[in-house]
């Protein structure tokens, strides 16, 4: 088959991957004009690495992962420890290490996997139509391409999933997460935390939280719960929310960044799950299918989960395009739902929006031993179509 990917993030190219391993030929567009993604870095859990090592990328993602040893959580006003315990029983129950990456160096990675050569970039869609077995997408620039099949991997504000969802009657609304998102890149500093270790500092609500990648360097990420559509200088607004904190941590990450070189800010909105992914010879996969809060660290990797069980029904199944979309749509929604609503849950009892919920958070925190955290970290990886599959690979 003709492949058309819109989409070149992490969901679009691992998509691309998938078919290239069967031998279709794939074209992936993308509105940006450079690799310049949203945010600094992501948590690639097991679910998602292994992905990735299905892909053939195993030992570059593991070049370009940071060493992620233990976990800790600190009082943000005093700097007392409140839990600290190993990573290891993730490994150890999932079968795979997971890796903070940050988030260019991934995407170039699989752009270059994907081979430039199969990739245009600067393409805005605008349209997409199906007749007599053809999709036609169409472009800003007047431009057109057809394909036996389109995958819509165009994020949180996809204009393939109005085309998806249009005969359905649905129109997939993003929602406001209820707080804002501060993240970018700095050097490791053992005076922000170990340097092998996520570590979080928290305190009304919010969080400052740094994990190691690749590069000797901290992936940083601050949430403040407020208000959507607020224009502020982005260092000014983080020292009001932390600068009265007492941790001698979160001032000397406050104190590393660059705001010129590393710092975004950005709103976090989900969407309310929805199970029409498929039209015809079009699905969504990705944001486009389940935009999530990254409150579990799984928006990445649940984009990883649609392209593997992309690849298997394409792989093990000869009924059809069609038939094939709705095999892989019957897979992935209610997995990919269950976990938008686990972040969204998160969010509710991380930042304070039910501040007694919140207490009772902080107060488990110092009773923890990490027993707890696993559970929850290893229960969000189970149900992943890479587990249920691995008799299908052998």
């Amino acid at each position: 088959m003709k492949v058309i990917v819109i989409g070149a993030g992490v969901g679009g190219t691992s998509a691309a991957l998938a078919l290239q391993k069967l031998g279709h030929e794939v074209v992936v567009y993308d509105r940006m004009r450079e690799n310049r993604p949203v945010g600094a870095a992501l948590s690639l859990w097991s679910n998602g690495v292994k992905v990735l090592n299905w892909l053939g990328l195993g030992a570059q993602v593991a070049a370009l992962g940071g060493r992620m040893d233990d976990m800790a959580y600190y009082d943000g006003h005093t700097g007392d420890e409140m839990c600290r315990f190993s990573l290891a029983p993730v490994t150890a129950q999932t079968g795979q290490r997971p890796y903070p990456v940050a988030r260019a160096d991934l995407q170039q990675l699989m752009m270059d996997a994907v081979g430039a050569e199969n990739i245009r970039l600067g393409r805005q869609l605008t349209g997409v139509s199906e007749a007599d077995g053809v999709v036609t997408a169409t472009f800003a620039d007047g431009s057109v391409d057809t394909a036996d099949l389109l995958i819509g991997a165009d994020g949180a504000r996809s204009i393939v999933r109005d085309y998806v969802t249009e005969p359905a009657g649905i129109r997939p609304e993003r929602r406001y997460s209820g707080y804002v998102n501060y993240n970018g890149l700095v050097a490791a500093d053992p005076r922000i935390g170990p340097l092998e270790q996520w570590t979080t500092y928290v305190g009304d609500g919010k969080r400052c939280a740094v994990m190691p990648v690749a590069g000797d360097r901290f992936y940083f990420f601050v949430d403040v719960p407020g208000p959507s559509g607020v224009t502020e200088d982005r260092m000014a607004a983080l020292e009001h929310a932390f600068g009265s904190w007492g941790a001698p941590g979160v001032r000397a990450l406050l104190d590393g960044i660059d705001p010129d070189e590393s710092l975004n800010r950005v709103e976090i909105w989900d969407i309310d799950p929805f199970d029409t992914w498929v039209r015809g010879r079009v699905a969504v996969l990705g944001d486009a299918a389940h935009n999530t809060a990254p409150d579990i660290g799984q928006g990445a990797c649940s984009a990883l989960e649609d392209s593997f069980a992309l690849g298997i029904v394409f792989a093990t199944s000869t009924l059809g395009v069609e038939d094939s979309l709705k095999r892989y749509e019957r897979i992935r929604t209610e997995r990919a739902g269950d976990l938008v609503m686990r972040a969204r849950k998160r969010a509710h009892e991380t930042h304070a929006f039910d501040v007694d919920a919140t207490q009772a958070w902080y107060d488990g925190l110092r009773r923890e031993d990490g027993t707890g955290v696993i559970r929850g970290i290893v229960g969000n990886i189970e149900g992943s179509p890479v587990e249920l599959g691995a008799s299908v690979l052998g």
